[in-house]
């Protein structure tokens, strides 16, 4: 097994986006909810408009690292389209397990006779 050296900057970055989301997605009480934890009405934005663009550049970097690592060359190309697929194979179960969650709540385990 490959010794993967982790960029420690991208994962505290990481680590304070989810704490974040958490955060602006639970404020407590949404009539009095602290004002930079809510969206802005139309003008200029808040914290909590913020939150995603940072995981969006967040998903941005680390494919940008995680496709770098590919060889270069004849043999790079089969690489590639291994990460391409990995790439692929990686979202299609996050979007699965995401839909079969947002499913459960619907999902009656006993009868309603």
């Amino acid at each position: 097994m490959a010794f993967v050296t982790r960029l420690v900057s991208l994962d505290a970055f990481r680590g304070f986006t989810i704490a974040a989301m958490v955060l602006v997605n639970n404020p407590g009480d949404w009539n009095n909810a602290y004002a930079p934890l809510l969206h802005a009405n139309w003008h200029g934005w808040t914290f909590t408009d913020v939150v995603f663009p940072f995981f969006l550049f967040i998903v941005g970097v680390s494919i940008a690292i995680s496709l770098g690592r590919n060889p270069t060359g004849r043999e790079g190309v089969a690489t590639q389209g291994k990460g391409y697929g990995k790439i692929f194979k990686r979202a299609a179960s996050i979007y699965l397990l995401g839909a079969a969650i947002s499913i459960i709540p619907f999902f009656q385990f006993q009868s309603t006779d």
